[in-house]
């Protein structure tokens, strides 16, 4: 079996591969060879520490990915998300490869949100927005900057504290933002990107102008919300997979009216493979909603465990009999 620690995986991962992974696994999601199952919302003992489980198959692929968030682990100074995949050997049904990919995640989340923002947003979108300031709006960040010449990026936050520290990472990376306030930030913006954990609306539909793209990633359970349902209802809609959107996604909040066809909900692979129309005007809003599906888990696992067996960086290869995973930062196993 082979297995790829968070170290590794972390070392492997780049917005090249991860942008690669996030798109093909969004078209093979459309494909008729493909399934993806109903997610599984799960928490610990303690019902503050969720996880999620999400499983897949493609032509080539099957498999499992388990994500958790443990907010007390800030306290510990460990992060607060994780996540592992596992590969099923396709002829023995056994565990074929183990990937730990808390890091990993965080790129994949984005990529996605970037391969949605290369045929939705406007081409000479320049100004980005992004409400959230932990640990997944970097990536946002970064990996919008790839796909479209962003040279002002606004940043909403719910402390200034936050947003200043925000702002030192972002200049870490290469990129220069400012902190503004919710309503003029969504005025100016050309993108807005919500990466938070949000359970109402961030802001006033009537705040986006037109021709402006907004992805929504926070909304991945139910009962989450980052965007008001008005802009959901005046936009055209996008998503990773409508079935679950309208489950756990941004969808969920305006699923009666796509239930009876008032909206239409688009997967995102559909445009990505010309089968359906992505922006059709400058002046539309575009709306993608990025729950997040198992096959970029699976897409970005293969991708990685590629990488690993390129001359030099060979996966370690353990007996599934005697397979122990342990977490470098907390010491546990």
């Amino acid at each position: 079996m082979r297995y790829l620690a968070e170290a590794d995986s972390a070392a492997l991962v780049t917005e090249d591969l991860a942008y690669t992974a996030a798109r093909d696994a969004l078209i093979a999601a459309t494909r008729p060879q493909s399934e993806v199952f109903p997610a599984v919302l799960g928490h610990g003992s303690d019902p503050r520490n969720r996880f999620t489980v999400k499983s897949g198959a493609s032509q080539q692929l099957a498999g499992v990915k388990i994500g958790s968030y443990w907010p007390g682990n800030a306290d510990l100074g460990v992060p607060r998300h994780n996540s592992v995949i596992l590969l099923l050997d396709q002829d023995l049904g056994r565990i074929d490869a183990v990937v730990e990919a808390g890091v990993v995640n965080a790129y994949r989340t984005a990529a996605a949100d970037a391969v949605a923002a290369s045929v939705l947003a406007r081409e000479d979108a320049s100004t980005l927005t992004v409400f959230g300031t932990g640990h997944q709006a970097l990536h946002e960040c970064a990996a919008v900057t790839r796909v479209r010449s962003i040279d002002t990026i606004h940043v909403v936050a719910r402390t200034p504290e936050h947003g200043e520290t925000f702002l030192e990472r972002l200049a870490a990376r290469g990129l220069t933002g400012r902190l503004t306030a919710p309503e003029q930030a969504c005025r100016a913006a050309d993108i807005i990107v919500t990466a938070t954990t949000a359970t109402a609306p961030l802001f006033d539909a009537a705040w986006v102008r037109p021709g402006t793209h907004v992805a929504s990633m926070g909304s991945d359970a139910h009962g989450k919300q980052e965007l008001p349902r008005e802009l959901l209802q005046a936009a055209r809609l996008f998503c990773d997979l409508p079935e679950q959107a309208v489950r756990i996604g941004e969808a969920q909040h305006v699923a009666d009216l796509i239930a009876d066809s008032t909206l239409t909900l688009t997967a995102i692979g559909d445009v990505l493979d010309g089968r359906a129309d992505g922006r059709r005007s400058e002046q539309d809003i575009t709306v993608f909603d990025s729950s997040g599906i198992a096959l970029q888990d699976l897409f970005i696992a293969d991708a990685l465990l590629r990488a690993a067996a390129d001359p030099g960086t060979t996966p370690m290869t353990v007996p599934s009999s005697t397979l122990t995973l342990h977490c470098a930062a907390c010491g546990r196993t």
